[in-house]
């Protein structure tokens, strides 16, 4: 199976065009729930493809207003390509969407989305590899009572899209993704720095890190999250599999509920989380 049999074509593909700003990339992230968006130069009547950016770059620069100085490169590949090795680069790159380019022209998108459709329909081998071997043991959690400034930085931190969500017992609770932050978040235009809005030197969620730095402490400082906790944003109950599932089961779950990642269980106990690029690492 080639990269142009699961691609997105061009003419499915939503872009931002240069000269942008971060609110044009915002806005579609917001209503499509994708990673990333494509950026776009018409020159002489041509389009050109010239880079993405991503919700993890509105997040983590929010300070920033110009598409130019947002957008990544990320490695470009051919719609003759096989999937199977646009697989391995999208495990090695940490990318989870490739631009499908030709001459500089864009030709479509391919995303981990298409990889794991295809592992789901069986159209690649390997789906029945068991997940178990595949998980990560190293789970990225936080407490339902977390205020979600907080949260969002620690998902930040963590460098993963995601955050299992732990009551008072320790129990899981719910799932809250790098997708629900971006849903809710708002840029917030024209102010220099946040003051000392984020959190006062005696406040519960006040880190140590944070009281040292006066008021440049929040690198989110022009994006705004809501005041609540993790419990109003996060997906309650969220589904899980257990280690017996194979590739090609968990896939079709990932599909189905629209989600990157799934918490492993044993029995009743959190033992680990598969994410989508974890599927793509067995092929």
């Amino acid at each position: 199976m080639n990269v142009g049999d699961a691609m997105t074509p061009r003419s499915a593909v939503v872009t931002v065009e240069l000269p942008g700003t971060r609110d044009d990339a915002l806005r579609y992230l917001q209503e499509e729930a994708f990673s990333s968006v494509p950026v776009v130069k018409v020159e002489d009547g041509e389009e050109r493809y010239r880079g993405l950016v991503s919700r993890q770059d509105l997040i983590e620069h929010p300070d920033e207003d110009q598409l130019a100085l947002l957008m990544r490169d990320v490695p470009q590949v051919s719609a003759d390509d096989s999937i199977v090795s646009v697989a391995r680069l999208i495990v090695e790159e940490g990318a989870r969407r490739l631009p499908v380019v030709e001459d500089d022209t864009l030709e479509g998108i391919v995303t981990v989305t298409d990889v794991v459709r295809a592992l789901a329909t069986g159209e690649v081998e390997d789906g029945d590899h068991e997940v178990g071997d595949l998980a990560r043991r190293d789970v990225n959690t936080t407490y339902e009572g977390t205020p979600l400034a907080v949260a969002e930085r620690e998902i930040s931190f963590a460098r993963v899209p995601y955050a299992v969500v732990l009551d008072d017992a320790g129990d899981m609770t719910g799932m809250l993704t790098e997708v629900d932050v971006v849903d809710v978040a708002e840029v917030v235009e024209g102010e220099e720095d946040a003051g000392e809005s984020f959190a006062d030197q005696d406040d519960d969620w006040a880190w140590e890190g944070i009281k040292a730095v006066g008021n440049r402490h929040l690198p989110t400082r022009n994006v705004e999250f809501p005041a609540g906790p993790v419990s109003e944003f996060m997906t309650p109950d969220p589904v899980t599999v257990n280690g017996r599932r194979t590739v090609q089961e968990v896939a079709q779950v990932l599909l189905e509920h629209d989600i990157e990642q799934v918490p492993l269980v044993h029995g009743d106990d959190l033992a680990g989380i598969v994410r989508d690029l974890d599927l793509l690492s067995a092929l």
